[in-house]
This record gives C-alpha cells, structure tokens and sequence, in this order.
C-alpha cells in the first residue's frame, strides 16, 4: 500500500502552502514542458492519478477532455479538489495505487504528477495502465528524478567556494527512501531511470519523449532561486504511447 502522507496534518499544512498549489500549474516551472508532451485533448477520456488538488483535472477539461477521472489516496486532497471542481464530467475518487483497477480501454490518456515515486510495485501499476488505455492512448507522467531520489540525505553540500553538489547514494539499490519533507519519515521508492524505462517497454508501451527537467533562463531570470536546478535533475518527465 501507497504511504498516506497527505493525510498527515503537519505535512498536509506545509504542502497546501508550496506556491504551486496556492497559485495552480502556472506556478510549477516544469509545466510548460508537461504541456508540450501531452497529447490532443479534444473529446480525450483522461485518468489523473494523484490528482491531489484537481488542477490538472479542470484543466485538463477546459482543453476540451470529454471527462477526467481524479484519483488519490488522501481523503484532504480528494476533499480539497471536489470543493474546488464545479464541473459534473470531473469525478473525483480515493484509489490506493499499488491496488489499481481500471476498466479496460476505457481511456485515451493517463496522467499522473509527482505520484509514481510512491508506489512500491511500479511494475504492476504501469500493467493496469496499459490494459485501461486504448490502442494508441497516451501515458504522461512526472516522478523524481531517480538522481535527486537516491541520495541518503537529500540536501545540498557546499564546499568552502561556495559550490553546491547534490549527493548521490546507493544508485544503483533500488528500494525505499525515506526522508524529512514537512514531516519525519516520508516514504518513496527509489528506482534507477533504467528500470522506469524498461518496466514501460515490458508493459508494451513505447516511448516518445523523455525530459530531464531543467528551467530555462527566461524562469531563472524570473526566478534566481530555480538556478540551482541546473545542477542536478529534479524530475523525470515521461510521454509513452500504448502500442
């Protein structure tokens, strides 16, 4: 089973103040990239998993989806997304997604945002993913990069220039990470960028692009603090294609 984390009152609080789910998609500098990557949306039957708040879900409905379907395992993000959706094609459920079941081909693109590095059993979800899409449904996903994953103690180490490295730890044992991310103990699993990629090829899906997320100088000129991501990739973002 998926850790409930969001459910924690102390993480939740620290969560529900980071500025992109105060200010939306707009506020999440890896966005625009997502954006390019996603398929037309005309008509589209989307799955969102970890849906979390619900922007992608109503967004995905204003660029034309037919329906969304939201699905997350906490009960305040769930809460959050209903009292913030007015819209009867957007239905919102709670799903644990080590345990999925989704009707086959019943969908023409599955979404998920910073959701996948949680599951313990990666290869069984991307299964039931492929058998829910449709010949030629589109899979769009974004985890943490297994680089900025794997290190024992997440956090930046300067030397005496003033130069920041970020650890990497253990690459190569894959298996659960725990960290202190607004509360003590948060669980994800950790798994080489190798083994996401070819546990999709296993699955039938074929690959159309990869991204290893990095802002662009327009965002460091309007963000400084984001030029820190140049130095190590913070999230891998991933198009596939059921074939």
């Amino acid at each position: 089973m998926v850790q409930n984390i969001y459910d924690n009152p102390e993480f939740f609080a620290g969560y529900s103040q980071l500025p992109r789910q105060v200010g939306g998609l707009d506020h999440a500098p890896e966005w625009p990239a997502i954006r390019a990557m996603l398929p037309g949306l005309s008509g589209a039957r989307v799955a969102d998993l970890g849906c979390g708040f619900g922007w992608a879900s109503r967004w995905f409905r204003a660029q034309g989806a037919a329906s969304v379907l939201g699905l997350d395992l906490s009960q305040n993000m769930i809460d959050r997304a209903r009292a913030d959706t007015h819209d009867r094609a957007i239905t919102y459920r709670i799903a644990d997604l080590d345990a999925l079941d989704l009707p086959s081909e019943a969908f023409d693109l599955v979404y998920s945002a910073l959701t996948f590095h949680y599951v313990p059993d990666f290869a069984r979800l991307i299964r039931v993913i492929h058998a829910a899409l449709v010949p030629g449904g589109d899979m769009v996903f974004t985890i943490e990069h297994p680089i900025f994953m794997a290190a024992r103690h997440p956090q930046w180490i300067e030397d005496e220039d003033g130069t920041k490295t970020w650890p990497v730890n253990g690459y190569s044992r894959e298996g659960e990470r725990r960290t202190d991310w607004f509360a003590k103990g948060v669980l994800k699993h950790h798994r080489t960028l190798a083994t996401t990629i070819n546990t999709l090829i296993g699955a039938g899906f074929a690959l159309r692009r990869l991204e290893e997320f990095a802002p662009t100088a327009a965002q460091i000129a309007a963000m400084p603090a984001l030029e820190e991501e140049l130095e190590r990739p913070m999230m891998a973002l991933i198009a596939a294609q059921k074939v």
